[in-house]
Protein backbone atom coordinates (compact mmCIF):
# COMPACT_ATOMS: atom_id res chain seq x y z
CA UNK A 1 0.00 0.00 0.00
CA UNK A 2 1.45 3.35 -1.05
CA UNK A 3 0.06 6.49 0.57
CA UNK A 4 3.06 8.76 0.12
CA UNK A 5 1.57 11.17 -2.40
CA UNK A 6 -1.59 11.84 -0.43
CA UNK A 7 0.25 12.16 2.86
CA UNK A 8 2.84 14.49 1.40
CA UNK A 9 0.04 16.67 0.09
CA UNK A 10 -1.63 16.67 3.48
CA UNK A 11 1.58 17.47 5.32
CA UNK A 12 2.42 20.27 2.94
CA UNK A 13 -1.03 21.80 3.25
CA UNK A 14 -0.93 21.56 7.04
CA UNK A 15 2.51 23.14 6.98
CA UNK A 16 1.31 26.27 5.23
CA UNK A 17 -0.21 27.97 8.24
CA UNK A 18 2.80 27.31 10.47
CA UNK A 19 5.33 28.07 7.78
CA UNK A 20 3.57 31.23 6.63
CA UNK A 21 4.61 33.03 9.78
CA UNK A 22 8.10 31.58 9.60
CA UNK A 23 8.33 32.42 5.93
CA UNK A 24 7.71 36.09 6.53
CA UNK A 25 10.54 36.11 9.05
CA UNK A 26 13.09 33.79 7.48
CA UNK A 27 12.46 34.27 3.75
CA UNK A 28 10.98 37.74 3.57
CA UNK A 29 12.30 39.63 6.55
CA UNK A 30 11.43 42.89 4.82
CA UNK A 31 7.70 42.09 4.87
CA UNK A 32 5.84 44.86 6.68
CA UNK A 33 3.61 43.53 9.49
CA UNK A 34 2.57 46.92 10.94
CA UNK A 35 3.04 50.65 10.54
CA UNK A 36 3.26 52.99 13.54
CA UNK A 37 3.36 56.75 12.95
CA UNK A 38 4.95 56.13 9.58
CA UNK A 39 7.47 53.59 10.89
CA UNK A 40 7.14 50.33 9.00
CA UNK A 41 7.61 47.39 11.35
CA UNK A 42 9.14 44.50 9.42
CA UNK A 43 8.91 40.82 10.21
CA UNK A 44 12.69 40.74 10.71
CA UNK A 45 12.50 43.59 13.24
CA UNK A 46 9.76 41.82 15.16
CA UNK A 47 11.74 38.58 15.14
CA UNK A 48 14.92 40.25 16.34
CA UNK A 49 13.24 41.98 19.26
CA UNK A 50 10.77 39.32 20.41
CA UNK A 51 12.31 36.00 19.39
CA UNK A 52 12.13 34.77 22.99
CA UNK A 53 8.38 35.36 23.12
CA UNK A 54 7.66 33.81 19.74
CA UNK A 55 9.67 30.58 19.71
CA UNK A 56 7.89 28.65 22.46
CA UNK A 57 4.34 29.40 21.23
CA UNK A 58 5.35 28.42 17.71
CA UNK A 59 6.84 25.18 18.99
CA UNK A 60 3.69 24.38 20.95
CA UNK A 61 1.64 25.04 17.82
CA UNK A 62 3.94 22.75 15.83
CA UNK A 63 3.55 19.99 18.43
CA UNK A 64 -0.24 20.29 18.32
CA UNK A 65 -0.20 20.31 14.53
CA UNK A 66 2.11 17.31 14.43
CA UNK A 67 -0.12 15.40 16.84
CA UNK A 68 -3.09 16.12 14.57
CA UNK A 69 -1.11 14.99 11.52
CA UNK A 70 -0.10 11.74 13.25
CA UNK A 71 -3.75 11.10 14.09
CA UNK A 72 -4.77 11.82 10.51
CA UNK A 73 -2.20 9.35 9.18
CA UNK A 74 -3.31 6.64 11.62
CA UNK A 75 -6.95 7.16 10.66
CA UNK A 76 -6.08 7.18 6.96
CA UNK A 77 -4.19 3.91 7.20
CA UNK A 78 -6.98 2.24 9.19
CA UNK A 79 -9.66 3.45 6.78
CA UNK A 80 -7.63 2.33 3.74
CA UNK A 81 -6.94 -1.10 5.23
CA UNK A 82 -10.57 -1.59 6.24
CA UNK A 83 -11.83 -0.51 2.82
CA UNK A 84 -9.45 -2.92 1.12
CA UNK A 85 -10.87 -5.79 3.20
CA UNK A 86 -14.50 -4.67 2.83
CA UNK A 87 -14.75 -4.02 6.56
CA UNK A 88 -15.60 -1.07 8.74
CA UNK A 89 -12.79 0.38 10.84
CA UNK A 90 -14.59 -0.92 13.94
CA UNK A 91 -14.68 -4.45 12.50
CA UNK A 92 -11.00 -4.24 11.57
CA UNK A 93 -10.00 -3.10 15.06
CA UNK A 94 -12.17 -5.76 16.64
CA UNK A 95 -10.32 -8.44 14.69
CA UNK A 96 -6.79 -7.06 14.86
CA UNK A 97 -6.80 -5.36 18.27
CA UNK A 98 -9.72 -6.08 20.60
CA UNK A 99 -9.77 -9.83 20.04
CA UNK A 100 -6.06 -10.04 20.82
CA UNK A 101 -6.51 -8.79 24.39
CA UNK A 102 -7.72 -11.29 26.96
CA UNK A 103 -10.17 -10.36 29.69
CA UNK A 104 -8.74 -10.31 33.23
CA UNK A 105 -9.44 -13.32 35.43
CA UNK A 106 -12.04 -13.25 38.17
CA UNK A 107 -9.28 -13.24 40.77
CA UNK A 108 -7.72 -10.17 39.15
CA UNK A 109 -11.10 -8.45 39.09
CA UNK A 110 -11.70 -9.13 42.79
CA UNK A 111 -8.22 -7.98 43.77
CA UNK A 112 -8.71 -4.74 41.85
CA UNK A 113 -12.13 -4.21 43.45
CA UNK A 114 -10.72 -4.70 46.92
CA UNK A 115 -8.05 -2.12 46.16
CA UNK A 116 -10.72 0.41 45.23
CA UNK A 117 -12.18 0.37 48.75
CA UNK A 118 -15.50 1.27 47.18
CA UNK A 119 -18.91 0.97 48.80
CA UNK A 120 -20.34 -0.27 45.50
CA UNK A 121 -20.80 -4.05 45.29
CA UNK A 122 -18.52 -6.03 43.01
CA UNK A 123 -21.33 -7.00 40.62
CA UNK A 124 -22.24 -3.34 40.06
CA UNK A 125 -18.76 -2.32 38.95
CA UNK A 126 -17.51 -5.55 37.41
CA UNK A 127 -17.85 -4.40 33.78
CA UNK A 128 -16.18 -1.06 34.55
CA UNK A 129 -13.25 -2.90 36.13
CA UNK A 130 -12.92 -5.15 33.07
CA UNK A 131 -12.85 -2.08 30.82
CA UNK A 132 -10.24 -0.39 33.02
CA UNK A 133 -7.95 -3.41 33.18
CA UNK A 134 -8.19 -4.02 29.44
CA UNK A 135 -7.16 -0.48 28.50
CA UNK A 136 -3.35 -0.90 28.74
CA UNK A 137 -3.48 -4.08 26.67
CA UNK A 138 -5.74 -2.50 24.06
CA UNK A 139 -3.49 0.54 23.78
CA UNK A 140 -0.44 -1.68 23.32
CA UNK A 141 -2.16 -3.91 20.74
CA UNK A 142 -3.48 -0.90 18.80
CA UNK A 143 -0.03 0.70 18.75
CA UNK A 144 1.52 -2.54 17.50
CA UNK A 145 -1.07 -2.89 14.75
CA UNK A 146 -0.67 0.72 13.65
CA UNK A 147 3.09 0.23 13.59
CA UNK A 148 2.61 -2.72 11.23
CA UNK A 149 0.45 -0.55 8.94
CA UNK A 150 3.06 2.22 9.00
CA UNK A 151 5.71 -0.32 8.11
CA UNK A 152 3.81 -1.38 4.98
CA UNK A 153 3.02 2.17 3.85
CA UNK A 154 5.21 4.75 2.14
CA UNK A 155 5.05 7.82 4.37
CA UNK A 156 6.98 11.06 4.16
CA UNK A 157 6.46 13.81 6.74
CA UNK A 158 7.00 17.29 5.33
CA UNK A 159 5.80 19.23 8.37
CA UNK A 160 8.85 20.85 10.00
CA UNK A 161 9.38 22.52 13.41
CA UNK A 162 9.69 26.30 13.69
CA UNK A 163 12.98 27.80 12.64
CA UNK A 164 15.35 30.43 14.03
CA UNK A 165 18.72 31.84 13.12
CA UNK A 166 21.30 30.62 15.65
CA UNK A 167 24.85 31.99 15.27
CA UNK A 168 27.38 29.21 15.75
CA UNK A 169 30.09 31.56 17.03
CA UNK A 170 32.98 29.49 18.42
CA UNK A 171 30.90 26.56 19.64
CA UNK A 172 32.77 23.22 19.72
CA UNK A 173 31.75 21.11 16.74
CA UNK A 174 31.94 17.36 16.19
CA UNK A 175 31.66 16.20 12.61
CA UNK A 176 32.62 17.45 9.14
CA UNK A 177 32.83 21.18 8.61
CA UNK A 178 30.89 20.80 5.38
CA UNK A 179 28.19 18.50 6.80
CA UNK A 180 24.84 19.46 5.19
CA UNK A 181 23.03 19.09 8.53
CA UNK A 182 24.20 20.94 11.62
CA UNK A 183 22.62 20.23 14.99
CA UNK A 184 23.23 22.93 17.57
CA UNK A 185 22.49 21.60 21.04
CA UNK A 186 21.96 23.76 24.12
CA UNK A 187 22.56 21.50 27.11
CA UNK A 188 23.30 21.25 30.81
CA UNK A 189 25.80 18.70 32.15
CA UNK A 190 23.62 18.02 35.19
CA UNK A 191 20.48 17.45 33.12
CA UNK A 192 19.48 13.75 33.01
CA UNK A 193 17.68 14.19 29.69
CA UNK A 194 20.81 15.68 28.14
CA UNK A 195 22.80 12.71 29.41
CA UNK A 196 20.31 10.26 27.91
CA UNK A 197 20.15 11.93 24.50
CA UNK A 198 23.92 12.20 24.08
CA UNK A 199 24.40 8.58 22.86
CA UNK A 200 21.50 9.14 20.46
CA UNK A 201 23.31 12.09 18.88
CA UNK A 202 26.36 9.90 18.36
CA UNK A 203 24.17 7.18 16.87
CA UNK A 204 22.66 9.77 14.52
CA UNK A 205 26.12 10.80 13.33
CA UNK A 206 27.04 7.17 12.75
CA UNK A 207 23.87 6.46 10.79
CA UNK A 208 24.30 9.56 8.63
CA UNK A 209 28.07 9.34 8.40
CA UNK A 210 29.61 12.51 7.04
CA UNK A 211 26.26 14.26 6.74
CA UNK A 212 25.60 15.40 10.32
CA UNK A 213 27.68 17.63 12.58
CA UNK A 214 26.87 18.49 16.19
CA UNK A 215 27.78 21.75 17.90
CA UNK A 216 27.48 22.26 21.64
CA UNK A 217 26.37 25.35 23.52
CA UNK A 218 26.08 25.74 27.29
CA UNK A 219 22.75 26.33 28.97
CA UNK A 220 23.33 25.52 32.66
CA UNK A 221 20.00 25.70 34.45
CA UNK A 222 19.83 27.62 37.75
CA UNK A 223 18.37 24.57 39.52
CA UNK A 224 21.58 22.61 38.91
CA UNK A 225 24.29 23.88 41.26
CA UNK A 226 27.23 22.16 39.54
CA UNK A 227 26.24 22.64 35.89
CA UNK A 228 27.84 26.04 35.33
CA UNK A 229 31.23 25.03 36.75
CA UNK A 230 31.11 21.79 34.76
CA UNK A 231 30.53 23.85 31.61
CA UNK A 232 33.55 26.01 32.47
CA UNK A 233 35.62 22.86 33.02
CA UNK A 234 34.74 21.52 29.57
CA UNK A 235 35.83 24.81 28.04
CA UNK A 236 39.07 24.69 30.01
CA UNK A 237 39.64 21.23 28.54
CA UNK A 238 38.89 22.67 25.12
CA UNK A 239 41.88 24.97 25.51
CA UNK A 240 43.99 21.80 25.55
CA UNK A 241 42.17 20.20 22.62
CA UNK A 242 40.10 17.80 24.74
CA UNK A 243 36.62 19.32 24.77
CA UNK A 244 34.68 16.35 23.42
CA UNK A 245 36.49 13.77 25.54
CA UNK A 246 35.83 15.89 28.63
CA UNK A 247 32.24 16.53 27.52
CA UNK A 248 31.65 12.79 27.19
CA UNK A 249 33.18 12.13 30.58
CA UNK A 250 30.92 14.71 32.20
CA UNK A 251 27.79 13.08 30.81
CA UNK A 252 29.01 9.65 31.84
CA UNK A 253 29.38 11.01 35.39
CA UNK A 254 26.64 13.64 35.41
CA UNK A 255 25.96 13.11 39.13
CA UNK A 256 29.62 13.54 40.08
CA UNK A 257 30.44 17.13 39.22
CA UNK A 258 32.09 18.50 42.35
CA UNK A 259 35.11 20.73 41.74
CA UNK A 260 37.55 18.06 42.88
CA UNK A 261 35.94 15.51 40.58
CA UNK A 262 36.20 17.86 37.60
CA UNK A 263 39.92 18.07 38.25
CA UNK A 264 40.11 14.28 38.51
CA UNK A 265 38.59 13.99 35.03
CA UNK A 266 41.21 16.39 33.70
CA UNK A 267 43.90 14.22 35.25
CA UNK A 268 42.38 11.09 33.71
CA UNK A 269 42.63 12.75 30.30
CA UNK A 270 46.26 13.67 31.03
CA UNK A 271 45.64 17.41 30.71
CA UNK A 272 48.17 19.91 31.99
CA UNK A 273 46.88 20.00 35.58
CA UNK A 274 48.34 23.39 36.53
CA UNK A 275 46.96 25.04 33.43
CA UNK A 276 43.54 23.39 33.83
CA UNK A 277 43.28 24.26 37.55
CA UNK A 278 44.22 27.87 36.90
CA UNK A 279 41.58 28.14 34.17
CA UNK A 280 38.88 26.56 36.34
CA UNK A 281 39.70 28.20 39.67
CA UNK A 282 39.99 31.67 38.17
CA UNK A 283 36.73 31.31 36.23
CA UNK A 284 38.45 32.12 32.96
CA UNK A 285 35.64 30.54 30.93
CA UNK A 286 32.72 31.85 33.01
CA UNK A 287 32.00 34.72 30.63
CA UNK A 288 31.88 32.36 27.63
CA UNK A 289 29.40 30.09 29.43
CA UNK A 290 27.23 33.06 30.36
CA UNK A 291 27.33 34.25 26.73
CA UNK A 292 25.86 30.94 25.54
CA UNK A 293 23.24 31.06 28.28
CA UNK A 294 22.23 34.60 27.33
CA UNK A 295 21.93 33.56 23.69
CA UNK A 296 19.64 30.71 24.70
CA UNK A 297 17.47 33.09 26.71
CA UNK A 298 17.18 35.45 23.73
CA UNK A 299 15.98 32.48 21.68
CA UNK A 300 13.30 31.76 24.26
CA UNK A 301 14.81 28.58 25.68
CA UNK A 302 13.48 27.49 29.05
CA UNK A 303 14.92 24.00 29.43
CA UNK A 304 17.37 21.42 28.19
CA UNK A 305 18.16 19.78 25.94
CA UNK A 306 17.15 22.13 23.14
CA UNK A 307 18.15 21.55 19.53
CA UNK A 308 18.33 23.58 16.35
CA UNK A 309 18.65 21.23 13.37
CA UNK A 310 19.63 23.52 10.51
CA UNK A 311 17.76 26.08 12.57
CA UNK A 312 14.64 23.96 13.17
CA UNK A 313 13.79 23.89 16.86
CA UNK A 314 13.14 20.84 19.04
CA UNK A 315 13.14 20.74 22.82
CA UNK A 316 12.87 18.36 25.74
CA UNK A 317 13.05 14.57 25.88
CA UNK A 318 13.15 14.16 22.10
CA UNK A 319 13.01 10.64 20.68
CA UNK A 320 15.68 9.34 18.34
CA UNK A 321 13.03 8.80 15.66
CA UNK A 322 12.12 12.50 15.83
CA UNK A 323 15.73 13.63 15.46
CA UNK A 324 16.19 11.21 12.59
CA UNK A 325 13.06 12.43 10.85
CA UNK A 326 14.15 16.07 10.91
CA UNK A 327 17.63 15.14 9.64
CA UNK A 328 16.03 13.21 6.77
CA UNK A 329 13.82 16.21 5.98
CA UNK A 330 16.85 18.45 5.76
CA UNK A 331 18.78 16.02 3.59
CA UNK A 332 15.76 15.67 1.30
CA UNK A 333 15.78 19.41 0.63
CA UNK A 334 19.29 19.01 -0.82
CA UNK A 335 18.10 16.58 -3.50
CA UNK A 336 16.75 18.44 -6.57
CA UNK A 337 13.41 17.29 -7.99
CA UNK A 338 13.73 14.90 -10.97
CA UNK A 339 12.77 17.59 -13.49
CA UNK A 340 15.64 19.78 -12.23
CA UNK A 341 18.32 17.14 -12.67
CA UNK A 342 20.34 17.95 -15.74
CA UNK A 343 20.36 15.24 -18.41
CA UNK A 344 23.63 13.79 -19.55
Amino acid sequence: MVVSRSLIGLALSLSLSALATQGRASQDGAAVVAEVDGHKVTSAELEQKYAAKLMEPRYEYYRAERQALDQFIDDYLLETQARGEHLTVEQLLQREVNSQVKDPTEDQLHVFHEGLRSDEPFAAVREKIITTLRQPGLAKARAAYLQSLHGRASIHIALAPPKAEVPLDNAPRRGPQDAPVLIIEFADYECPYCQRIDPELKKLQEEFAGKVAVAFKDFPLPMHPHAEKAAEAARCAQEQGQFWNFHDMLFENHQKLELAQLKEYASALKLDAARFDQCLDAGEQAAAVRKDFAQGQRLGLTGTPSFFINGHFLSGAVKYSTLREIVEQQLATLVPPPHQVASR
